[in-house]
């Protein structure tokens, strides 16, 4: 019987490897049979180039397999298998499982072995989800009990169970499509044509902004592109990525195209031009000195790397290009267009997107993009051109219900996707699985009816702890696993309490693009409130990147700000900034505490360890704080005439402008500071020089700086009511 099954496998493969196609092979069963069933049919396909992901292989096997710990399936991007053997029977990582998908080359198999009866319980991988005091065991299952339903399903995969007879895919298409046409002889799709056409007439302050699904050829684009730059004249064009072994098939490219060239440490050089790849932290270190008239950069993956590194590229090279992936498994390509497109807009408006549709490494309609794809929910799409009608309908969303709701799951995912910078596969098993985890929504249409989903709340339980623990967490001497904000704020912010108390953090919070500006996100906040006062909650968080529209949103929703951290995010570039709103009389207490915290730290922190920080935050965080008391009101005024009306120096006079800068600020309900209110917020709180002010206002030298604080304090004293 296991030879017909086989036979039956192989007939299977050789239609896949005719139509230039993958397979999913799921085998399920007891821990021993599933990998023996798995080591017996690698050698009997005859596979070769096989990666065993997981638990290692025996040593019973013959055919060369290559093992990998999950952990590391990230180094193998940009790398090609004959197939993957994905061993998920001591857990399933979802970012590896999506990472190393993309890997199967044309003709390829991806091998998963779970355990039986699997999604009937969380397996060990879980241990990253179980947040103090849960243990993981006693997690639910729902995302891989859906991954299951879904595979079991799926008519594109094929299936064998230990107690069950081989299940394969019904008969699809055995011989490609008739090639489509494409006049460049390099490429392999009219897209990647186009792609390449663009690189190679890239032209000064109009990036390029390349998106594409994997296996569409975008680094390889890239590759041909700059193998034609070089002929065409660029001495030197540099590309960066996460890693190098995302770019391998940039110098692939480079060394079919340019035979005589020589690649060696991570440099290609054809007849004294070169191309190099350079990390993502030496390029950010040596900008100046890259950077400037004539220079090119290349970014891979751009989507996965940080944002402030993709603004400092944007100003130094005039000419760029991004690529990234639009459904990642480092960083959701949408997310990163969205967010930075902002940017460019202003930046560099003339800017220029392309997206690369066709695959070239597979044919189209491939059964393993497919399955993977609904599996990881990565093809989702919300809708961007559609208003809200009539008063939204508040819910608060049952998890065991959303998980066999498939279309509401999609569309919940799909807007938090698409509303933040970086989405991972993982989040969608945090948000069916992670403990204390919420998700309210607004729908335009009670839960039973046809409605849209309008907004999204996702939110977490914090704190709680016995004072005890609190005080050890506070001391530094115990970091219990999750609980962000309550440990944070017990441990930076010095105030012990937070810790004790219960919390209610906003994870994530997105609005449907076309129903933004209608105050729907501050009313499911409300909303939020209203349930975490239902639960006895006393305190109300969010911790985001530090920016001031979303610090604007977050403070007309009641929070204030009470933590700022000390080093930028990774994802974003942006500083960590934390905020609150006090639900009950405990909570009143706790906000008093927290504030007062961050007032004592402000001034030092702006000083040094934030003196970096941008001043529009500076000045979104001062907001937040009580006005500055002078000795005397009476002398500060005169102090403020003597600066803007005669000839006072600056140093006497900064604690009196400083003062009515503060109050400026907080006679703007609106938030939206006058650009010289921010400068002068640098040079106040964070001691910038009147060098800095200069360049910043394009003043010649310190005398024009300090003619033009004293025609602000001029303004400043004239706007006083």
């Amino acid at each position: 019987m296991f030879d017909d099954d086989v036979n039956a496998l192989c007939q299977w493969r050789q239609t896949l490897t005719t139509a230039r196609h993958r397979g999913l092979l799921w085998l399920s069963g007891p821990t021993e049979v599933v990998r023996a069933r798995a080591e017996a049919l690698l050698e009997a396909l005859a596979l070769t180039e096989i990666l065993w992901v997981g638990s290692p292989v025996s040593g019973a096997i013959q055919t060369p397999v290559e093992h990998l710990m999950m952990k590391k399936a990230r180094t193998r991007l940009g790398t090609e298998q004959g197939a993957v053997v994905f061993d998920a029977v001591n857990g399933f990582d979802p970012d590896a499982f999506g990472a190393l998908a993309g890997t199967v080359r044309a003709g390829g198999l991806l091998i998963l072995l779970t355990p039986e009866h699997w999604g009937a319980v969380p397996d060990p991988d879980y241990a990253r989800l179980a947040d103090h005091p849960v243990e993981w065991p006693s997690l639910t299952s729902r995302y891989l009990a859906r991954l299951a339903r879904l595979l079991g399903r799926d008519a594109g995969v094929a299936r064998w169970a230990d107690d069950k007879p081989l299940m394969l895919p019904a008969a699809g298409r055995t011989a490609l499509a008739a090639p489509v046409a494409v006049e460049d002889a390099d490429c392999l799709s009219p897209d990647q044509a186009r792609a390449v056409a663009a690189i190679t007439r890239l032209r000064r302050r109009r990036p390029l902004v390349l998106t594409a699904d994997r296996g569409r050829g975008k680094s390889a684009a890239l590759g041909i592109g700059a193998a034609r730059r070089l002929v065409q004249g660029d001495t030197r064009i540099l590309i960066t990525a996460p890693r190098l072994a995302s770019v391998a098939p940039v110098f692939e490219r480079l060394a079919e195209l340019l035979p005589d060239g020589v690649l060696k440490n991570q440099r290609f050089v054809w007849q004294g031009r070169e191309v190099c790849f350079v990390a993502p932290d030496q390029l950010a270190a040596h900008l100046d000195h890259w950077g400037g008239d004539g220079s090119v950069l290349l970014v891979d993956e751009a989507a996965a790397l940080p944002a402030a590194l993709l603004h400092e590229a944007l100003e130094h090279f005039p000419r760029v290009v991004f690529a990234t992936t639009v459904h990642g498994y480092e960083g959701s390509g949408r997310g990163f267009a969205l967010r930075f497109r902002a940017r460019l807009d202003r930046h560099t408006p003339q800017w220029k997107a392309m997206r690369l549709e066709a695959p070239v490494r597979w044919a189209a309609e491939d059964p393993l993009e497919q399955s993977v794809t609904r599996l990881l929910a990565l093809a989702v799409d919300a809708p961007v051109d559609d208003d809200a009608q009539g008063s939204p309908y508040h819910h608060r969303l049952d998890r065991d219900m959303l998980a066999h709701d498939e279309p509401r799951l999609e569309a919940l995912f799909a807007l938090l996707v698409q509303a933040h910078y970086r989405t991972s596969p993982a989040d969608l098993r945090t948000l069916l699985d992670g403990p204390n985890i919420g998700i309210e929504t607004l729908e335009s249409a009670p839960i039973a009816g046809e409605g849209r989903l309008l907004a999204v709340a996702v939110t977490v339980d914090e704190g709680g702890f016995d004072e005890q623990l609190s005080e050890r967490i506070a001391r530094g001497e115990r970091r219990p696993r999750g609980h962000l904000m309550a440990q944070s704020l017990a441990l930076h912010g010095g105030v012990v309490e937070t810790a004790i108390h219960r919390l209610r953090r906003i994870m994530r919070l997105a609005v449907l693009p076309g129903c933004q500006h209608q105050g729907l996100g501050r009313q499911l906040v409300e909303r939020v409130i209203d349930g975490a006062r239902n639960d006895d909650v006393s305190l109300l968080g969010a911790s985001f990147g530090a920016e001031p529209g979303l610090m604007a949103f977050w403070q007309r929703c009641g929070l204030a700000c009470v933590r700022l951290g000390l080093h930028p995010e990774t994802s974003t570039g942006e500083y960590p900034v934390m905020m609150s709103r006090p639900l009950d009389e405990r909570g009143t207490a706790l906000q008093d505490l927290l504030s007062e915290a961050l007032r004592e730290q402000l001034p030092g922190l702006l000083a040094f360890e934030l003196s970096h920080l941008s001043p529009a935050v500076v000045a979104q965080t001062l907001l937040d704080q009580a006005v500055i008391a002078p000795g005397s009101p009476q002398s500060a005024q005169a102090q403020l005439e003597r600066l803007a009306l005669g000839q006072a120096p600056w140093v006497p006079s900064r604690r009196a402008l400083a003062w009515r800068v503060h109050q400026a600020l907080r006679e703007r309900p609106e938030s939206d500071f006058p650009p010289e209110l921010i400068t002068l917020c640098g040079m106040l709180w964070q001691g910038r020089s009147m060098a800095w002010l200069a360049h910043r206002e394009g003043l010649t030298g310190s005398a024009q700086a300090m003619d033009w604080v004293r025609w602000q304090a001029r303004v400043l004293l004239e706007a006083r009511p």
